[in-house]
This record gives C-alpha cells, structure tokens and sequence, in this order.
C-alpha cells in the first residue's frame, strides 16, 4: 500500500451484547465508514469449508479466541476488497494480547489507529441482548455467552487498559437506546 492508500482504522470494543454491530452500523450509514466485525468475518469463513473452517468452528462454538493469524489474515482481506474506501470500523478486535500483538506485528505502519471505541455495558443487559439476537448464532447462548464474559474479563479488558494508557481509548456507555448511544458515539468521529 502506498503512504495515501494507508487505511483508517478506528476499533470498537465492548462485551458481547454492548452493541458493537449496532453502532457500527450508525457510523457507517453517517460516516462512510467500511464495518468489518471480526466474528462476522470468522463466520462467513467457517461456511467457506476453506481449511480453517473447523478450527474456526470449534472455537466459535466455546467462545474461544481463533488463532490471530488467521484473524489478521482476514481483515487484511476484507479492507483490500474494498478498494479505494480506506476508513474502517472493526469491532470484536483485538480481544486479546495475542491479538493485540499480531496487530502490531503485521498492521503497525500499514494502517492508522485513530482511537480504541469501548462501549461500556453491564454484563446483565449484555445477556438479555445477546440471547435475543441470538436466532442463527451458534454463540448467542447462556453458556456460551458466559465464557465470552470470561475471556471479556481476563483477555480483553487488558488490553483496553493497555489502549487507555496509550491515550486511544475513548468510551461511550451503551445502555441507553442505540439512538441515544450513537449521539455520543458520533461526537467521536466528526473529524475523521
């Protein structure tokens, strides 16, 4: 990629359930920004029957992490099919320091981080969403959501630490409305 060509890149972290997909979404439709959503990008993977379609399935199906290779592997697909769009939303990444560090390993200097979006949710109202959206989810259930909770806790949240100490991180509690969360979300993104 040429040094104009650099992609954009803003992450949008939260517990499962926070309304990552949802306010997304509202970036996108307002701002032109390309989503990419991680977990979506597995899925559509896992149906491909490509050689990490069952590996891809059997973490999915226990709320564990997939291999960052992998992961970085299809982000860097998905922005290069976009062509000249250059500004992308991805949520559901980095979820782990694994993540974190094939991040730096393999996108550091080809895409510019403008800041790390967390929503922030209780984890009982994350669960009430989660299970409601859950039609056609393998992972949209009690068990599963639970250990997603878990590696949310003790993977993810160190690493939205480590972006809070970087000075990227920007949070926006989701609990209200998805209008009402986006009028705080979009303050954010007016000068990108």
């Amino acid at each position: 990629m040429s040094v104009a060509a650099k992609p954009v890149v803003v992450f949008v972290l939260g517990s499962p359930g926070s309304g990552k997909g949802t306010q997304c979404e509202k970036i996108v439709s307002t701002f032109g920004f390309v989503h990419l959503s991680a977990g979506d990008l597995l899925r559509e993977e896992r149906k491909s029957g490509s050689d990490d379609a069952a590996l891809i399935e059997s973490h999915i199906k226990v709320g564990s992490i997939v291999p960052v290779e992998i992961t970085i592997n299809l982000i860097k697909k998905a922005m290069q099919k976009n062509g000249d769009k250059n500004r992308f939303v991805i949520d559901g990444f980095p979820r782990n320091e694994n993540n974190y560090e094939g991040w730096e390993k393999h996108m550091n200097g080809a895409a510019d981080l403008k800041f790390v979006l967390l929503l922030d949710c209780p984890d009982d109202v994350c669960l009430e969403r989660a299970l409601k959206r859950g039609q056609g989810r393998v992972d949209d259930n009690v068990d599963a959501f639970k250990k997603r909770i878990a590696v949310h806790e003790n993977e993810t949240k160190p690493i939205i630490e480590k972006y809070r100490r970087m000075g990227l991180l920007r949070t926006v509690s989701s609990l209200a409305s998805p209008e009402e969360v986006f009028e705080d979300v979009k303050k954010l993104f007016v000068d990108i």
